[in-house]
């Protein structure tokens, strides 16, 4: 782990850098606003450029794949310095599900070709990827997909339905999990297969859920090609592959910090909504218990994360524990928004009209697509059943297969 004086020493070249390439247009800009000016836009794209450049889109990646090679620790120091001025990383939401899932599986998995392929174009935010993993018949239970993946010499051909597969409408490559043996048993006919998505057999459909806008689609392949090439780990065991991957997603997920620039204090926000005694306190008691309830396991959850960060020297290891801090940052972050909407009073229900402001009918949509959290990468069940197992050695109570 880097020592306290080179992490400051490269704090101030950190500092230096975003100075000088972080266009000031983009200071509070959070992370999927939209950007409707040209201006904006092509400011957008020079600095999409300019972290791809230093290798900052994915900097703890190796540099021969796109990324600056830096620790965690180090790392850790950009998202601070880039929170501090407002800016944030587009990069990882640029790639989809490549930065924080698809990639760092295809490291540990992957042959030198696919990751000499694949890799910078992720680091560099230049190609997104989607999953497709969960079926209108495999959810929880993913194992028991039926989409097929048929050997056809060099390639495989791919017949069957995924859903909730986020961004398959806008991205270039798929990752998905596709039957191999029929007649294995249900985990152990599986196999992992990335394939382009620009190609007549493959058709999305997005679905529109109750927050209005959404990120997921149903994903249709009617023989659509994968190449025998692109087939990650070996036949067969794309159930180990796809394990490692979602532990990747629920490490993605532990971050109960909003995304996109500083953001206003929930106990400024309360005071301004609610008003304060002559103290100086907020007026509402049972209010000003809970919020400071709130603060206090947000801060706990936080000091947590750092900790493991701190106990691995600063080499942060995806494991088991991704699903303690996958189910605390999903209770830290729904309890802020429905804290949130609570203290708006009327104001915070809010879907349109010049009576609300932007952050007003911004919190009710995040509270609406927020509840999503609770599923996505695994359930909160799925998540106490893996620290049951693999934590708490407990014995198997799910269905075997």
């Amino acid at each position: 782990m880097a020592s306290t004086a080179n992490l400051e020493e490269h704090r101030g070249q950190v500092k230096q850098w975003l100075a000088a390439n972080f266009p000031k247009s983009l200071a509070g800009l959070p992370l999927g606003a939209e950007t409707p000016t040209p201006e904006v836009k092509a400011d957008l794209e020079v600095w999409r450029k300019n972290l791809a450049e230093q290798g900052w889109g994915a900097p703890t990646w190796p540099v021969e794949f796109g990324g600056a090679g830096l620790s965690h620790a180090q790392a850790k120091v950009i998202g601070e310095e880039m929170h501090e001025i407002g800016a944030s990383n587009p990069i990882p939401m640029m790639a989809g599900m490549g930065v924080t899932m698809v990639g760092p599986t295809i490291m540990e998995y992957g042959t030198q070709d696919q990751k000499e392929r694949h890799l910078p174009s992720i680091a560099s935010g230049e190609v997104r990827w989607c999953l497709g993993l969960s079926e209108p018949g495999a959810g929880s239970d993913l194992a028991s997909l039926q989409t097929k993946a048929v050997d056809n010499g060099d390639t495989f051909v791919l017949n069957g339905q995924k859903t909730w597969t986020s961004g398959a409408d806008i991205s270039q490559w798929c990752g998905a999990l596709v039957r191999t043996d029929s007649s294995a048993k249900k985990r152990d006919g599986i196999s992992f297969v990335m394939l382009p998505m620009d190609q007549p057999g493959i058709t999305t459909k997005p679905i529109r859920l109750i927050a209005g806008a959404s990120p997921f689609c149903e994903t249709f392949f009617d023989d659509a090609q994968a190449q025998k090439s692109d087939l990650l780990g070996n036949l067969n065991d794309g159930w180990s592959v796809i394990k490692r991957l979602l532990q990747h997603e629920r490490q993605s997920q532990t971050s109960a910090r909003a995304p996109g620039g500083r953001s206003e204090p929930l106990q400024d926000i309360a005071k301004r909504y609610v008003g304060t005694n002559s103290d100086g306190t907020l007026a509402d008691a049972d209010l000003r218990s809970r919020l400071a309830t709130h603060l206090m396991d947000t801060k706990a959850h936080s000091l947590t994360a750092h900790r493991i960060v701190a106990e691995a020297r600063g080499e942060v290891k995806v494991s088991a524990a991704a699903s303690i801090l996958k189910n605390s940052a999903t209770n830290v972050a729904q309890t802020k928004v429905e804290l949130t909407m609570e203290i708006m009073g009327s104001q915070g229900l809010g879907w349109e009209g010049e009576d609300f402001t932007d952050f007003e009918l911004a919190n009710v949509r995040e509270w609406l697509s927020g509840k999503a959290i609770s599923i996505y990468g695994g359930s909160r069940e799925v998540q106490k059943n893996i620290i049951s197992k693999n934590i708490l050695g407990l014995p198997e109570t799910t269905q075997k297969g």
